[in-house]
């Protein structure tokens, strides 16, 4: 059975405590606040968990990924239109049932409201991905890209997500790597403003540079390193091996694929093989 499955039966939810557990209870109009605290013992910073911890994992995930977004696309005061159609484009991705789809939702607008703990959540969601370092970065992926859904990145989300970085143990540098990697499918300059750019499936150099989080003088060696190690840590299985839902391995291929094609952007520039 999925986790989702185990989730609706009931068998899952009682064990995700904390926060996590009293807002996926709110979400699912059931009482999990009262579940077990924390992973079992001896689960912090195992690669290789049981398939039960696994689907563990997927829940918080899940839930951690739609509530916070709610509480980053509140941090400007407003939720726009385009911050709505983020979190929607990311359901649809999913494919997610009618029920997950509802969940999802209202996950959404648990994190709208004022009363949300999100240290609380960001600290246990970080303490159940425990050194499963690509995980914590998909997430921040996820968040940074609801941010600029309305095509640029405001001043009071920029500190959101700095101190969603803190709680997570990511560093400002990774922090801006990733914003300018993000920020690029925008046409975001330096200071985070943007516009949505249309998606031709094929982005400008300067672009692909930021994709890949390289500088435009930077070596050869060095774009292909960048691009390697990016391929990996956005790989659908190796990410879902982790702890990543199964719905999720669309928002992962994407990724993949505009990798790919901000490589293939500079290969051809530079004459690469």
């Amino acid at each position: 059975m999925s986790w989702w499955g185990k989730l609706v039966g009931g068998t899952l939810g009682f064990m995700i405590g904390g926060p996590l557990g009293a807002i996926l209870g709110v979400a699912l109009g059931h009482n999990f606040d009262k579940g077990l605290q924390g992973m079992p013992e001896g689960g912090f910073g195992r690669e290789d968990f049981s398939p039960d911890e696994r689907e563990r994992i997927q829940t918080v995930f899940f839930t951690a990924t739609f509530s916070v977004m709610g509480a980053v696309a509140k941090a400007d005061g407003r939720v726009s239109p385009e911050e709505i159609h983020l979190a929607e484009s990311v359901m649809a991705q999913m494919n997610l049932s009618p029920q997950m789809r509802k969940t999802a939702i209202r996950l959404f607008n648990e994190g709208k409201r004022a009363d949300f703990p999100l240290q609380e959540v960001v600290q246990q969601f970080r303490q159940e991905c425990r050194r499963r370092t690509t995980l914590l970065q998909m997430f921040l992926e996820i968040q940074i890209q609801a941010a600029y859904a309305d095509g640029r990145l405001d001043t009071a989300e920029d500190a959101l997500l700095q101190r969603i970085c803190r709680l997570l143990g990511v560093s400002e540098f990774e922090y801006r790597r990733l914003q300018r990697m993000i920020g690029a499918r925008y046409g975001a300059g330096a200071e985070g403003a943007g516009y949505a750019r249309p998606d031709t499936g094929v982005p400008s150099l300067e672009q692909a540079y930021q994709i890949l989080g390289v500088e435009p003088t930077a070596t050869d060696a060095e774009v292909k390193r960048a691009y390697r190690r990016l391929l990996s840590q956005h790989h659908p299985d190796k990410l879902v091996s982790k702890g990543l839902p199964e719905e999720m391995m669309q928002v992962a291929t994407q990724k993949t694929h505009e990798i790919k094609q901000a490589w293939e952007r500079i290969r051809r520039e530079r004459g690469l093989k």
